[in-house]
This record gives C-alpha cells, structure tokens and sequence, in this order.
C-alpha cells in the first residue's frame, strides 16, 4: 500500500512549524538560561577592562603628577602668605614676637603705645589651613596705632586683622605722651600650610591662598 505524495505546501507547513517549535525553544530556554547571562557577563567585562585601561593610565602619570605637587609645595613654601612655622603652637608664639616688634618699633620704649594683654585663640580643627591667632588689647596714641596696624598688615608673612574695636581714652599713656590716646582690641591671625598627605597614584591641585583682604574691619 503506497501513500499518498507529500505536496510541496505540506513540505513548506512542516517546515514553518519546525523553525517556529525551534525559536519558541530558543526564546524560553536558550535565551534567558545562556544568552542574556552571557551578554550581561561580557558587558561586565567590558566595563573593568575600560576601569582597568584607566586606572593604568593614572598609574603611569603617579610619578609626573607626584614631581608637579612636589614642585608646587616647594613653591608654596617660600610664598609670603603663609608663616613658615610648622605648627600653630610655634606659629602663635611668632605672631607674638612679630606684635611686640612692632610696638617697640612705633613707640620705642613703650612710651606710647603698651601691650596690656595678649591671648592665644584656639583654632578650628576642621579647617583646611591650620590658624594661629591671638586676642591683643593695646593702649596706643593715634600715630602709633596707625603704625602697628600698617606694620603688621603689609610685613611679610601675612597677617589679618579682625575685629578691630577702638575706645577713646581721654587721659595720657604716661607721663611724656600727648593726650587723645586709645585702647584696642583685635584679633592678630596668620595661616600655615596644611601637612602633606599625598598617596601614589593619587592626583592633588596647588592649594589655593589665603584670604587676600587684610583690612581691619572697624566695629
């Protein structure tokens, strides 16, 4: 008993149900079990090759970028706006000496112008470049006053002056000194640079100076 001829349609159905059977199974088998879970694997790959290029590259440019900081610090170390003391202990202690110069320059002798009190202030821990200050009351003639505050505020390194407060006094400093005398209180400040702390590999910018404005803000 023979069967009957397979037509051509019949070849071309079954075929159609064949490559469909085949993609269902690829769409609920072999794409979510083997080709989305390689795809994610290979674009992770990607990912740390590239993180790893530029991390290599960074690596490479440690030693230029360690010679730059080196030569900005070097820089920065004879920069006039910071003190040269490498701690805010030592730096109060010159902001000290550099007050009582300048009064002994004014009014030598003490004659016109005294030092009546002289305070360290501690300085914020939290802040990028370390401050020294001190909390200074003078008695001085006007000319005198004028002189220590020039002094101190155009010497080098640089000092600021805040919070300037001027009572007039009506009776003489001493014996030999005109009348018109005043008694002032400031705050007497200079700023260090902060310790290095720098890692291999590690990229740093010039840090940056301090405050340029150096008035006396008068209350």
């Amino acid at each position: 008993m023979t069967g009957r001829p397979v037509s051509a349609r019949d070849r071309w159905l079954a075929l159609g149900l064949l490559l469909g059977v085949l993609a269902l199974a690829y769409l609920l088998l072999i794409h979510p079990w083997w080709t989305r879970p390689m795809r994610e694997i290979q674009s992770r790959i990607d990912t740390l090759q590239e993180r790893e290029l530029r991390i290599r590259r960074e690596l490479e440019q440690a030693p230029q970028v360690r010679a730059e900081l080196e030569r900005l610090r070097a820089s920065m170390d004879d920069a006039p706006g910071f003190m040269p003391q490498p701690g805010v202990e030592l730096a109060t202690a010159a902001l000290v000496q550099r007050l009582e110069q300048a009064v002994l320059e004014a009014s030598p002798g003490n004659r016109s112008c005294a030092i009546s009190n002289r305070s360290p202030i501690a300085g914020q821990r939290t802040d990028h470049y370390p401050r020294a200050t001190v909390q200074v009351r003078l008695r001085c003639g006007n000319p005198e006053l004028a002189a220590v505050l020039y002094s101190l505020e155009t010497g080098t390194p640089r000092l600021f002056v805040d919070n300037l407060n001027i009572l007039s006094q009506r009776h003489t400093l001493t014996a030999g000194a005109s009348s018109g005398g005043v008694d002032v209180s400031f705050d007497l400040s200079g700023y260090l640079l902060p310790s290095p702390a720098v890692t291999p590999g590690s990229s740093a910018a010039a840090p940056a100076q301090p405050p340029a404005n150096g008035g006396a803000d008068a209350d």
